[in-house]
């Protein structure tokens, strides 16, 4: 029986998730946490063969438990499975080191799909963004050097896409279990790394690059 631990903070998608791959007679789903913190203390116990692991987490993000998992499990399967465009995330969560990227809202037999390719060794990610990732191989990364996608850290990201889709400062906080403090900490890293001097140059720099990139 192929073991499988799922990492989600929304109660009702672990749910959905954990009956959809319950369903499979090969495989079982053995653990669900809800942040990062409960999913390092699980890991060891609970022996999965797969991760299916939330993007945005409470506290630790869900590419930085990607690598702390790997860190101690170097043979775990990690599929980050989250809301967030493909577009944006898909090519830094292979670089922390999951075998594949999918959107929640896909269907279950999309999301099966994803689960069996990873087990079998292989790497999932849709067509365009394969394509993009060895597009990005051939020319090297020259073209990325200044890419948000390249200097800003995993939260700061988060942060950078919430605030280019609208977002205030109270509700970011809120969604990614920040303090107000803390976000406004990472909006001054990120205006300091791409060299912006105020807040509106921020937030019009977060929304062409949302609108530009997301576009895929």
């Amino acid at each position: 029986m192929i073991r499988i631990l799922i990492v989600d903070d929304h109660p009702l998608m672990r749910k959905g998730l954990a009956m959809s791959l319950d369903s499979e007679p090969d495989l079982t789903v053995v653990a669900q946490c809800a942040d990062a913190e409960e999913a390092m203390q699980v890991l060891e116990e609970a022996k999965p063969d797969l991760a299916l692991v939330d993007v945005s987490l409470p506290g630790m993000s869900g590419l930085e438990l990607v690598k702390h998992m790997l860190a101690i499990r170097e043979d775990l399967k990690i599929l980050v499975a989250s809301r967030h465009d493909e577009s944006l995330y898909a090519e830094r969560a292979i670089r922390a080191g999951a075998r594949g990227y999918v959107m929640k809202l896909e269907a279950g037999d999309v999301i099966l799909k994803a689960v069996r390719r990873v087990l079998n060794g292989g790497i999932y990610v849709s067509d365009e963004i394969n394509e993009r990732l060895l597009m990005g191989m051939v020319r090297g990364h020259q073209t990325l050097a200044t890419s948000p996608l390249e200097v800003l850290s995993d939260r700061e990201l988060e942060v950078f896409e919430m605030t280019g889709k609208g977002h205030g400062t109270r509700d970011i906080a809120e969604r990614l279990h920040l303090s107000v403090k803390t976000v406004e900490s990472y909006r001054a890293r990120i205006k300091n790394k791409l060299n912006l001097n105020s807040a509106a140059e921020l937030m019009q720099h977060a929304v062409n690059w949302v609108e530009g990139e997301g576009a895929g």
